[in-house]
């Protein structure tokens, strides 16, 4: 599909824009495209007072429906109203381990449709479609479907012979669930995959009125034998950014950063791996972070039995560190990484000041792991030395055969004046999807400084699918608010037009 084609709306402007098509994306599509969440007429909410509320208009959808007045009272794990409100509604009592149906009942009505694209830069899925291998998500797989297709029933159809256990799936399977709800829900006639946007900025409106964002970008073409990118322009009414946290992985500031050993991703040591540049008896790898991808990395080492050195600044025992976070019955390998970072700590019977001269003993009940809580890196040397520092300032040497950096990431969104800083919770500090992130209305998730300008997912804190669907109906609520407006504007101007005007007497 060309987005240089859509020519076909009012002066060519299309309603919506999204960029991104992870999760998100998709989602948003999915509204977009006319399917309605409804009450269903047998449908009940273990919460009777959401239950109560919903029965007042059964008749209307949810995009009709006050969401602010269907959040009140209502608590979860994430700190967006709509975002609880929906998970609640698709995923009812989901944390308490219960697996209650939704009350909800999905109508397709296309008179409802809104036009949109979705532009990506690879298939419908995003970031999942690089995070082959064989891991479990971290969330179990109702929690990562998209509303209308049970990811559970078509992870079974899929799957030969494997029980997977606490229902998770691989990240390979979420990524092709994705690509596969696109086209089952026929969704992929919204979609254009290949493009990168490179300026997003508001322009004047061809025929007068409010100015229309402009979306700029290249789009990859593949012919027989060549790749090409051509340039596009798309122009929108309303931009709905979707577009995810994996881009620009989060960098250390130190010394010998850029050095070829040091890596910011964990399929660099998968890579290396494949291809017999890394074994038991190599050096050991050092892993810093104390996230789940720095658990997933640890786990992938120790099945290879590779030595793994991990540094982290927090003490093990901190409560914001994810694994004092998870329960331990849905999530055993990441409660065994604490259990390694807890065991193996360096300074347990250890000597910390020269291990160069006395090298650490890879023993215990996790042979092959050595933690260094509280610790962090001071400089990377070009003979694969790390050194590393701890509260004291006591440093400690460590020869390694690579290093995994793996502290996070910021969005990509160059494409915004200023990378997008303006649009923060703090705007004199860089976007942040953990500590400043976008600024918006917690009931439409338009941005509070951009009118026309929507934000959801990662982008405003949600980093987690099944939070982020929350963004989808409050945009598409919002959006459909806008347009009954203009609706009833324009019948209103339909009907002054034929009133004889009094005379003056």
């Amino acid at each position: 599909m060309d987005p240089n084609g859509q020519e076909t709306f009012p002066g060519g402007v299309l309603p919506v824009v999204v960029i991104g098509n992870g999760p998100s994306g998709i989602c948003m599509s999915y509204l977009l495209s006319g399917y309605m969440p409804y009450l269903s007429p047998e449908g009940t909410h273990p919460n009777a007072v959401l239950q109560a509320k919903l029965e007042q208009n059964p008749h209307l959808s949810l995009l009709e429906q006050d969401l602010e007045y269907l959040c009140e009272g209502l608590e979860g794990r994430s700190s967006n109203p709509v975002a609880v409100l929906f998970d609640s509604l698709l995923l009812p009592d989901s944390d308490f381990g219960l697996d209650c149906p939704s009350p909800l009942l999905w109508r397709y009505q296309p008179e409802q449709a809104t036009p949109h694209l979705v532009l990506g830069r690879g298939l419908p899925g995003g970031a999942w479609h690089a995070m082959e291998g064989s891991m479990l998500t971290l969330s179990l797989a109702r929690w990562m479907e998209l509303p209308g297709l049970k990811l559970k029933d078509w992870v079974r159809d899929k799957r030969s012979s494997r029980n997977v256990r606490n229902d998770r799936a691989t990240p390979a399977e979420v990524a092709s669930y994705y690509q596969s709800y696109v086209t089952q829900m026929d969704l992929q006639k919204n979609f254009i995959s290949g493009t990168m946007v490179t300026s997003l900025c508001r322009v004047p409106r061809k025929e007068g009125g409010a100015p229309v964002w402009m979306v700029q970008g290249l789009q990859r073409l593949s012919e027989p034998g060549e790749e090409t990118e051509c340039p596009f322009s798309l122009r929108a009414e309303n931009v709905v950014l979707a577009t995810g946290t994996h881009d620009v992985p989060a960098r250390l500031g130190v010394d010998g950063e850029d050095l070829p050993f040091v890596h910011y991703s964990f399929w660099e040591m998968e890579s290396a791996l494949m291809k017999g540049n890394l074994d038991r008896n190599s050096d050991p790898v050092l892993v810093v972070g104390a996230g789940l991808t720095a658990a997933d990395t640890i786990l992938v080492a120790h099945h290879h039995s590779v030595n793994v050195y991990h540094a982290f600044r927090r003490s093990v025992s901190d409560p914001d560190l994810i694994f004092n976070q998870l329960p331990k019955v849905l999530y055993p390998e990441y409660h065994k990484v604490h259990q390694m970072m807890t065991q193996q700590q360096c300074w347990r019977g250890m000597p910390v000041t020269h291990p160069e001269n006395a090298p650490l003993p890879f023993s215990g009940s996790y042979p092959g792991y050595v933690s260094f809580p509280k610790h962090h890196v001071v400089a990377f040397k070009p003979d694969k030395k790390c050194v590393l520092e701890d509260a004291e300032g006591r440093q400690t040497i460590l020869q390694v055969s690579m290093a995994l950096v793996l502290i996070g990431a910021y969005p990509n969104l160059s494409f915004l004046p200023d990378d997008g800083q303006h649009l923060g919770l703090s705007p004199q500090d860089p976007i942040s999807c953990r500590r400043n992130p976008l600024e918006v209305n917690p009931y439409t998730y338009e941005s509070v400084r951009e009118p026309g300008l929507y934000v959801m997912g990662p982008l405003v804190g949600e980093n987690f699918v099944r939070f982020l669907k929350g963004g989808a109906l409050a945009i598409a609520s919002d959006l459909a608010r806008r347009r009954r407006s203009a609706e009833q504007s324009t019948d209103g101007d339909k009907e002054c037009a034929h009133i004889t005007p009094a005379c003056d007497s």
